[in-house]
């Protein structure tokens, strides 16, 4: 099918190109920006006159509930949601039940997908089975099954010679290791971060400390291995800090962060509000700025949802008994825009983080916009407000902070390959 986007703003954060232009699908691929190629014949025209046509999301960091946790979501409900946030590609990390240790979990989660018919989803194999940190997992059969990446997920390896192992073996596949870096001992049964809030709560802390520690080990074995790394979630500016300092030294790392570490901090917590209970926590405000100055600069190079879809009565009990997350796919562009709107990031800076850099980092040909490429798309309206409520949610979990939020963009057209996959009142 052709496809012809009409009078849209064209942004490709990869290429730097940003102008208002036509842009011509046909066979899955963009054939052309502009002036249609000889011989093309739209078979469907979209007016995107006043939106923004960029890539399609990556995120790379999103729990779809399948296998395992079917009480709390569905994987359709939630590439459903995704797609409606604009997010054409999902990764999802390995700590399902049962755990994206064997390649027969990574063909089986490929297969309910492309049932699903909706974004792209790649597994995340796990470096150690069945998540336990004690025997290595075989890293090449995952890696022909096409999990790109390898982590432990939010399950740290605790004996350092394990990891170290780890990633010796993940080094001879030129595999990239996506690190969730805490210290397990310093996390002990903690729950929000140490300070002020956490004393006036009596709640259990997990220190600045349990991050910083955990980054630090993992640098000195990436240096000692050579493996590409990326630390996905920080949440602290002292552990950024330490990441670009090794990127400065030549170190293969990159870093990340989710969109409401960029948002929201420990104060927002106020009197026991379980929808801000995240791992790692939400930390002191000026933490949550220098995350926001790191993004900027490009320190840290990608934003990620880490969705997490619950049930209503897993955010009811006490805090230090409710479980952790946000479900936020669905926000992830939106809220990303937010920052844009304000003045913290710059349009393409934001974009960028959301489809071209996280890219690179898996190593998968997607996050772009140039004639031959994948038409992965996103189609929005950076000047649309609207608030978000419960009924609005595509996601079977409701549970976010950002309830009665004011948002300014909203997604249009979502396109996987060049098919309509979402259209807005469609």
């Amino acid at each position: 099918m052709n496809v012809t986007l009409h009078g849209g703003r064209v942004i490709d954060p990869a290429s730097g190109l940003d102008t208002v232009a036509d842009l011509h699908i046909r066979d899955q691929h963009v054939a052309a920006i502009g002036v249609a190629p000889d011989g093309f014949t739209a078979d469907e025209t979209f007016d995107a006159s006043g939106l923004v046509v960029a890539p399609g999301l990556i995120d790379m960091q999103a729990r779809l509930r399948e296998p395992g946790e079917d009480h709390t979501g569905s994987m359709e409900a939630e590439l459903a949601a995704a797609v409606r946030g604009g997010v054409t590609t999902v990764c999802v990390p390995p700590d399902t039940y049962p755990p994206i240790d064997t390649p027969a979990m990574a063909h089986m989660i490929r297969q309910r997908v492309d049932a699903s018919g909706l974004a792209r989803v790649f597994p995340i194999g796990a470096l150690t089975v069945a998540l336990e940190g004690e025997r290595l997992t075989d890293m090449g059969s995952l890696h022909q099954a096409g999990c790109t990446v390898l982590s432990n997920g939010d399950r740290a390896i605790e004996n350092t010679l394990v990891m170290r192992r780890a990633l010796q073996y993940a080094s001879t596949f030129d595999l990239t290791v996506l690190l969730n870096a805490q210290d397990p001992w310093l996390v002990g049964n903690g729950c929000i971060h140490e300070g002020e809030i956490a004393t006036r709560l009596g709640l259990p802390v997990i220190p600045e400390a349990a991050e910083t520690v955990g980054v630090a080990r993992d640098l000195a074995l990436i240096e000692t291995t050579g493996i590409r790394a990326h630390f996905g979630c920080l949440s602290s500016a002292r552990a950024v800090a330490m990441v670009a300092d090794a990127r400065r030294r030549g170190l293969p790392v990159s870093a990340g962060v989710t969109v409401h570490h960029l948002h929201l901090c420990e104060s927002d917590v106020g009197v026991f509000n379980t929808y801000c209970k995240v791992m790692p926590p939400l930390r002191g405000m000026a933490d949550r700025d220098a995350l926001r100055r790191a993004v900027a600069e490009g320190v840290v190079a990608t934003i990620c949802s880490d969705h997490q879809a619950h049930g209503k009565d897993a955010k009811l009990a006490p805090f230090s008994e409710a479980a952790s997350g946000i479900a936020g796919i669905e926000t992830l562009l939106a809220l990303a825009l937010n920052l844009v709107r304000d003045g913290v990031l710059e349009l393409r800076t934001a974009l960028a983080a959301l489809t071209v850099n996280p890219a690179r980092i898996l190593g998968i040909d997607r996050g772009s916009i140039s004639t031959g490429s994948v038409a992965d798309l996103c189609v929005f309206d950076p000047d649309s407000p609207w608030t978000l409520r419960d009924t609005g949610l595509t996601s079977r979990g409701t549970n976010t902070p950002f309830k009665d939020t004011e948002l300014h963009a909203r997604v249009k057209a979502t396109l996987v390959a060049g098919r309509f996959v979402f259209r807005d009142g469609a």
